[in-house]
């Protein structure tokens, strides 16, 4: 019944549905299950590597060994099942068109329950002299906020959602998080691709995963979008485009993450991910109208095809590096190997149909046609001038054939990647598209094809790819969004943060004399005493020079200017008023913390901490956390990997013309998780 009673509340934050069962959101409860599977074996396994090394009983050890190797076949289970829900691509395509190839969308990266609600109120009580419980309401809408996180609604109110807590954690990191002392908060956090899990001390790590499933919120976004329509092509390519930004301010802004998902290496590569799917869906957009079949239109549309190929294989060529292809699901690579192959043969596929289909008219602008086809090699066939294959209705016919070849060969190399991986096997669409795409270019090639033509084995030249509209990284305003700090009553940020150090506060009775106070006020909320007499009353009452006059009376004053705060202070009876005041300590005596391999001067890494879902989990002060000992690696065997318009081949495909219009890392110390 609480549990229903949470999920309501949080279901009133805008841009969360936790109710939603989604095909999208039962595959996060399966990540979020596999996570806790892990999480038990490596349990298990650490347990039985130190029993291994502490015994010297042969049977004792013989049994371990046989057990550990129970062990390591279950983790390799669960890694290829986490493997299947990141090659899960159907769920998140748009459900109103099925007609186009799918789209690679990132999955969220799963995260523990935080109870902000001890440490925060000890912190409050311990550093600011404030009584914690007064700020239960300020936690717990902490707590909800980011509890609201995990279940984003996919679509903008989810994405400012997240940006909301974001900017959230911004006010908390100088608020509580100081660089010379340790807050009893730990943050959990999987890796997305191979779900190992990571705990931290440092709130840097839930803001670099923040930014990572904001990354991934835009990229189902865009994989959601209905791109048979221009308005929706739109979206997708502002989705991906604006996900790319975030992973690249994420890439530069948290250098050193412990998560290998978020590693610099890793981030690149998804950058070059969403920034090819951006480009494939401008790509679309231009085809979208139908193209004209046409000279110029068709050269035009195979270099923008072959920009699309080029950026594919950017990708692909990134994935299959060490260590990324260990834990990039096999799907993935195969994807974008399948892709490259596919536009690239549709490149050269527009451009024997401008070569077959056309010939030069002496009404045709021959330096046009010229200068076009000059540019599209970077070096002629066989050398020959582009002026001569354009008048030799030979020549033109053997180098459209040329590249009709390359076209189908292209095409039954992306068949056969297709049938190499099984989570493709089961994309239909994909299977009804490549075939359409072969079935074209091998009847165009028959009714070019003659029957006493001597067989000519000459190969087509790469097609230089060249784009109207090059798809751009495009940081989104989200990541900085302006939200209202929910610890503003403890004072402004600038003066009342973790890295100071304050006395307790002091209540000083004030009495005016001839009006006069004793001393001047200076500065901006809060304001600072200045000039104090020495000979004063509330000198000798211990005021000091440079103490923050917090409250007047019963009226709290630290966002309080000089002005309003002199209204309070002349406003009091002839009995005077109690003031209370604090005063800054000297912050260098404090001793520095040990260095963090994530960023120096700040709490340590705990790679491999694994915490259960039990009531003991629930107590912080219960909680004993210790930095687990170097884990073997998984053993996972590593994955080998003429007409008016034309149109791109799809499933509804009527003829040649017709369209309607990982393995995981040997060790958990950070400098092996790059």
């Amino acid at each position: 019944m609480f549990q229903f009673h949470l999920k309501f509340l949080i279901a009133q934050i805008p841009g969360c549905n936790p109710f939603a069962q989604t095909g999208r959101s039962k595959l996060q409860n399966k990540r979020a299950h596999i996570n806790q599977q892990i999480i038990k074996q490596m349990r298990m396994r650490a347990g039985a590597e130190n029993l291994l090394k502490a015994t010297s009983n042969n049977k004792v050890r013989e049994q371990v060994v046989l057990e550990l190797s129970y062990v390591n076949s279950d983790l390799q289970l669960l890694m290829e099942q986490l493997e299947g829900l990141n090659s899960s691509v159907d769920v998140y395509q748009n459900v109103q068109e099925m007609s186009s190839i799918p789209l690679i969308p990132l999955g969220l990266k799963e995260t523990k329950d935080v109870d902000f609600s001890v440490a925060l109120k000890d912190l409050i009580l311990e550093h600011y002299s404030e009584d914690g419980s007064n700020f239960q309401a300020e936690i717990d809408d902490l707590m909800d906020l980011r509890q609201a996180c995990r279940t984003p609604s996919r679509n903008p109110s989810g994405v400012d959602l997240l940006a909301s807590y974001f900017s959230q954690l911004s006010f908390l990191e100088p608020r509580f998080f100081s660089p010379t002392r340790q807050i009893a908060i730990f943050f959990t956090w999987y890796d997305s691709f191979t779900g190992v899990p990571v705990c931290q001390q440092n709130i840097s790590l839930e803001k670099a995963s923040m930014l990572f499933n904001m990354a991934a919120l835009y990229s189902q976004i865009g994989t959601r979008a209905d791109r048979q329509t221009q308005a929706g092509l739109e979206d997708a390519i502002a989705a991906f485009q604006k996900s790319a930004g975030v992973l690249h301010y994420l890439k530069e802004t948290f250098t050193h993450t412990p998560s290998y998902d978020m590693s610099p290496a890793m981030l690149s590569m998804l950058i070059r991910l969403m920034l090819a799917q951006a480009q494939e869906c401008m790509f679309e957009q231009i085809t979208l109208p139908g193209i004209r079949n046409e000279f110029f239109s068709l050269l035009k549309i195979a270099q923008e095809a072959a920009k699309v190929g080029e950026t594919y294989s950017e990708v692909h060529q990134s994935m299959i590096q060490t260590p990324i292809k260990n834990n990039v699901p096999f799907f993935w690579t195969t994807m974008s190997e399948l892709k490259t192959n596919h536009y690239n043969s549709l490149a050269h596929y527009f451009v024997s149909t401008a070569l077959l289909d056309h010939q030069l008219a002496p009404s045709d602008d021959e330096d046009k046609q010229e200068k076009a086809l000059s540019q599209l090699y970077d070096t002629m066939p066989e050398g020959r001038s582009p002026l001569d294959i354009l008048k030799n209705k030979e020549e033109r016919r053997r180098i459209g054939k040329a590249h009709l070849q390359r076209s189908i060969m292209g095409h039954e190399e992306a068949i056969r990647i297709h049938s190499r991986c099984r989570h493709l096997q089961k994309l239909d669409i994909l299977s009804e598209i490549l075939q359409a795409g072969l079935k074209r270019s091998l009847t165009k090639f028959e009714q070019n094809d003659k029957e006493d033509e001597f067989t000519d084995y000459m190969l087509a030249p790469d097609i230089i790819s060249k784009t109207e509209k090059k798809a751009e990284m495009e940081i989104p305003a989200a990541t900085k969004v302006k939200v209202k700090d929910l610890f503003q009553r403890l004072g402004p940020l600038s003066v009342f943060s973790a890295k100071q150090r304050w006395s307790a506060p002091r209540t000083i009775r004030l009495r005016l004399q001839d009006r006069d106070l004793g001393f001047t006020l200076k500065g901006d909320a809060p304001v600072q005493i200045q000039s104090l007499d020495p000979l004063c009353p509330a000198a000798a009452e211990g005021l000091k020079e440079g103490d923050y006059l917090v409250a007047v009376g019963d009226t709290e004053c630290k966002w309080l200017g000089v002005s309003d705060v002199m209204k309070l202070l002349k406003g009091a009876d002839e009995e005077g008023v109690n003031i209370r005041v604090v005063s800054m300590l000297d912050s260098s005596s404090q001793p520095m913390p040990t260095k963090s391999a994530t960023y120096g001067g700040l709490p340590k890494t705990y790679s491999m901490i694994c915490l259960a879902h039990d009531e003991d989990d629930k107590n912080p002060k219960s909680r004993k956390v210790a930095k687990k000992p170097s884990f073997l690696s998984w053993g996972l065997k590593n994955k080998q990997k003429s007409g008016s318009t034309l149109s791109l081949p799809n499933a509804d495909y009527n003829g040649p013309w017709n369209r309607p219009c990982p393995t995981y890392p040997s060790s958990c110390n950070e400098s092996a998780l790059y």
